[in-house]
């Protein structure tokens, strides 16, 4: 769940993902092919996303559904993990930066989105959200969408300090529902979390990987005590 923070001039300004009624769940959405990794296919949300006219980012189409950048720079150079399919956020949900020369990057901090993946980056990519986290994991099969560069300041963790030091990863699911937290979302956020604490010099331990609800000042309870944190550790490190 996500909480934005934007810089001391704005103050902070909350942003959380609206509660859905535990009847109301959808199963968690379907697969991707793995030979497609840019741009993410046909979700069978599309249609419902298409009715509700959910807010887009400037600039984007709708593809896939999901709204990917139209005319800007390719998948491969555009995403900061090679196997995330770019997705961009509103640019009023984030903070440009120049990461890692302005703020060091220091922490990686784990959300669960109370959404479905669609609706969370349809979420990212209204400007009235004001928060937004850099990437999102599939429930399943692992497919993640990078939202906010890296080196930008995406508003998750509802901690001014923490954003700035902080790539912010979602993950599908509801923090009461362990059948969200798949093998598949397990393997691929470990592999994407390895990779930015190996870019960016950050220990593979429980002191530098945090839960939201270990964020200072945070009101939010996830990941939530159905997260794994022995395995998730484990797979961090490669064990």
């Amino acid at each position: 769940m996500l909480r934005a923070n934007r810089p001391q001039r704005s103050g902070t300004h909350p942003g959380t993902h609206p509660e859905a009624h535990p009847d109301a769940r959808p199963a968690p959405s379907g697969p991707l092919p793995a030979a497609a990794p840019h741009p993410l296919p046909e979700d069978p949300d599309r249609r419902s996303l298409l009715r509700r006219g959910l807010a887009l980012g400037a600039g984007a189409a709708l593809t896939g559904g999901l709204a990917v950048a139209a005319g800007t720079a390719s998948a491969a150079t555009a995403v900061d993990y090679p196997g995330a399919a770019w997705a961009p956020a509103s640019t009023a949900n984030y903070t440009a930066a120049n990461r890692p020369s302005t703020y060091p990057v220091e922490l990686v901090v784990i959300h669960v989105t109370q959404e479905t993946f669609t609706d969370t980056i349809s979420l990212f990519q209204d400007p009235e959200h004001a928060a937004t986290a850099h990437y999102v994991v599939r429930s399943a099969d692992g497919a993640i969408a990078q939202c906010v560069r890296e080196h930008d300041v995406a508003w998750h963790a509802g901690n001014w300090d923490y954003n700035t030091r902080s790539i912010g990863i979602e993950h599908e699911g509801w923090v009461d529902d362990p059948s969200y937290f798949t093998t598949a979302l397990y393997h691929a956020s470990a592999a994407l979390t390895a990779a930015v604490c190996d870019k960016y010099g950050i220990p593979k331990d429980r002191d530098h990987i945090l839960g939201h609800s270990q964020v200072p000042g945070a009101d939010h309870t996830d990941p939530g005590p159905n997260w794994d944190w022995v395995r998730y550790i484990r797979l961090v490190n490669g064990v």
